[in-house]
């Protein structure tokens, strides 16, 4: 069976890299990695895919920035010359970015089976571009990945067949447990970050990128006074973002000399830093369920989440942006680690029952 993994940006990576890793055992299962370049990363080098331990994408279709149509019309022109020429048995997508979309899109009318990592998931926000790739990728898979309950039930409310949704756990939480192993074993001297760490024993953790949070003034500047008030308790990490950066220029953001900014880092380098931080703050979706593995106390600066469980039972507390509710949100989330749970089947080997349960496609 010949597979295709898809990747749009570095995140995506992380949860492509334990499942192409898991094929290698199967001798019947042919899989080749296609970046899509949805996001260009100058720090995605050759070791970069070392990290991963995975190869260099078979195929990069180098598609780049644009808006929404743009983007999305030239990651669907580039992948399906390429399946015209490889012809895979399966396309396989993860997550919600443009690429996810796309790429579904264009195998199905290929008649080219899709199978959906993190299917299911569900903001019920519709301002949210990737509540909208959900939602459309979800409508044509054929085999739905779950990475919590209300992912099932929300695909069979939706009305997908019982026997295509599957409950498999986390292929990110398969990914994290694995760095973390290797994190053992490498006392991480080699990172830029090592020195920074050793000065501070107690410290936050903070990433934000999303445009609702950083591209309006007011509402940047409402979160900023809530991080420089956490800073003054205890120095808080930031190694920000791109689009991120440009903004707190542009929209002149002032921010505590105790927040210490850092360039983008790699995942194993992030983990090395977070994992030991007194509370993780941020925007993204996979910090919440990462913290959650962990136990990590979490603040997610979002005025909702397509994560319910990482709230129900984990440690995540929802904070949306309002100065008040970050600061309440921050008290909470320490409290809340102390009784958290790790959600059922996040135990490392979701990407092993994604491909017990995978059989040859056929159209």
């Amino acid at each position: 069976m010949k597979v295709f993994l898809i990747a749009g940006a570095r995140p995506n990576f992380m949860k492509i890299a334990p499942i192409y890793r898991a094929s290698v055992e199967h001798n019947d299962i042919e899989c080749k990695i296609v970046h899509t370049g949805q996001h260009y990363d100058h720090e995605m080098s050759q070791a970069f895919f070392d990290e991963l331990e995975i190869p260099v994408p078979a195929y990069h279709l180098e598609t780049g920035s644009g808006s929404q149509a743009v983007q999305t019309a030239k990651i669907m022109v580039a992948f399906e010359d390429v399946c015209g020429k490889e012809k895979p048995d399966l396309v396989m997508v993860v997550g919600d970015v443009n690429s996810t979309l796309a790429c579904s899109i264009v195998a199905k009318k290929l008649c080219i089976k899709v199978a959906h990592v993190e299917a299911g998931l569900r903001s019920f926000d519709l301002a949210m571009p990737e509540e909208i790739n959900r939602m459309v990728t979800d409508a044509i898979t054929d085999y739905f990945f779950v990475t919590e309950e209300s992912g099932l039930q929300n695909l069979i409310r939706e009305g997908k067949s019982k026997d295509s949704v599957h409950y498999v756990g986390h292929v990110m939480i398969d990914n994290l447990l694995h760095q973390l192993e290797k994190l053992d074993i490498d006392d991480g001297m080699g990172f830029r970050t090592y020195n920074l760490k050793q000065e501070h024993e107690n410290y936050a953790f903070l990433t934000l990128h999303r445009p609702s949070n950083v591209d309006n003034k007011e509402t940047f500047d409402g979160i900023a006074v809530a991080l420089n008030a956490i800073a003054e308790k205890r120095p808080i990490f930031f190694p920000v973002h791109p689009r991120t950066k440009k903004m707190i220029h542009e929209l002149n953001i002032n921010l505590s000399k105790n927040i210490i900014l850092l360039p983008p880092l790699s995942f194993k380098e992030s983990l090395f830093i977070w994992k030991d931080a007194e509370v993780v703050i941020t925007d993204s979706g996979g910090l919440q369920e990462e913290t959650t593995a962990l136990g990590k106390p979490c603040v997610t600066i979002r005025q909702n989440t397509e994560r319910p469980i990482t709230l129900e039972i984990g440690s995540n507390v929802l904070a949306g942006t309002k100065t008040t509710n970050i600061l309440n949100a921050y008290a909470a989330s320490i409290e809340k680690a102390r009784r958290a749970m790790v959600p059922p089947l996040w135990d490392g080997k979701a990407s092993e029952r994604i491909w017990s349960i995978l059989e040859i496609p056929k159209c």
